[in-house]
């Protein structure tokens, strides 16, 4: 872990309370998440994301996904429900599946967007029509941050402004980020300057912003907290996906989209600080992450009883 244990359960005491669950409790009580990715070669983004937002309490988790992955996504665990989508000639999602993502959108108590989503023309598209389309708590992440990239700087912000909904967390690495803000990323000077860089950036769009990297940052604009938990093991391939699952299963649950944020951060940091302590930062992988985060949870409801 990044910082002394004392430091460490100060910052715990800061973070929302995981709330007790009833025993009168259902599935429909802890809310229904649709992630909405894939695409054929990258199955794994958009399954990995689900499998961790069950993982992180949600009730229900229902995946719409293209058409011809449909399979291999069922295949990777029984607990998600799949829901087959239109696709393009590539195995992406066609322009045709906004209404049908739209009316499955309309059932679900929060949403995630991007793991495994790919890259087309027709995407750059898909995306934008869909989010402004959406009214429920939304966390968008990877290609689905690269499409919104495709508007520019100025388009964005006035499309951001004209969104039915404020509950909406993105979740770039810093490269994304320069793409979405327009401009090169000379990774020294962008640490120099990243905490005012994202908080600058959430104010002017009026949305969540975790930047993932070292000490990840989660900010509304107005208020900043710098997350201490994580380890250089967590640069690995689908990290950031299991990420996106743990932030929509926490707003799903009632949570903020700004403590949803800041706490799913932290146990994401923590499974990987407890999977690498297990395993070495060298070997630790993305299922690893998702592995730990029971251990993750315990952990934290332990550190604030």
């Amino acid at each position: 872990m990044t910082l002394d244990n004392n430091l460490l359960l100060r910052y715990m005491k800061l973070l929302p309370s995981i709330p007790f669950r009833s025993c009168t409790g259902h599935k429909g009580t802890f809310g229904t998440v649709l992630g909405i990715g894939g695409s054929r070669g990258m199955a794994g983004a958009v399954s990995l994301a689900g499998f961790a937002g069950l993982v992180s309490g949600a009730g229900l988790v229902r995946l719409a996904i293209p058409d011809p992955i449909l399979e291999t996504v069922a295949g990777f665990y029984p607990e998600l429900t799949t829901l087959p989508c239109p696709a393009d000639g590539s195995g992406r999602f066609s322009q045709t599946a906004l209404e049908l993502l739209l009316n499955h959108a309309s059932s679900a108590t929060s949403i995630f967007l991007g793991p495994g989503l790919s890259r087309s023309s027709g995407l750059d598209l898909l995306v934008p029509k869909l989010i402004c389309r959406i009214t429920c708590p939304l966390v968008i992440d990877a290609d689905a941050l690269n499409a919104l990239a495709t508007l520019g700087t100025e388009q964005l912000r006035q499309f951001f402004k004209s969104l039915h909904t404020r509950n909406i967390i993105l979740t770039p690495h810093p490269g994304e980020l320069a793409r979405l803000r327009g401009v090169p990323t000379p990774l020294e000077e962008f640490q120099a300057e990243r905490i005012e860089v994202a908080r600058d950036f959430a104010r002017q769009h009026g949305v969540i912003l975790v930047l993932k990297g070292h000490e990840s940052i989660v900010t509304n604009g107005e208020v900043t907290a710098i997350n201490p938990t994580g380890n250089p093991g967590m640069a690995t391939g689908g990290s950031g996906d299991v990420l996106t699952g743990i932030l929509t299963a926490l707003t799903a649950q009632g949570f903020s989209v700004f403590d949803a944020a800041r706490l799913g951060v932290f146990l994401h940091g923590l499974a990987g600080d407890l999977a690498a302590a297990q395993l070495g930062e060298e070997s630790v992988t993305a299922t690893d992450i998702l592995n730990s985060l029971p251990n993750a949870f315990q952990s934290l409801k332990k550190s604030t009883v």
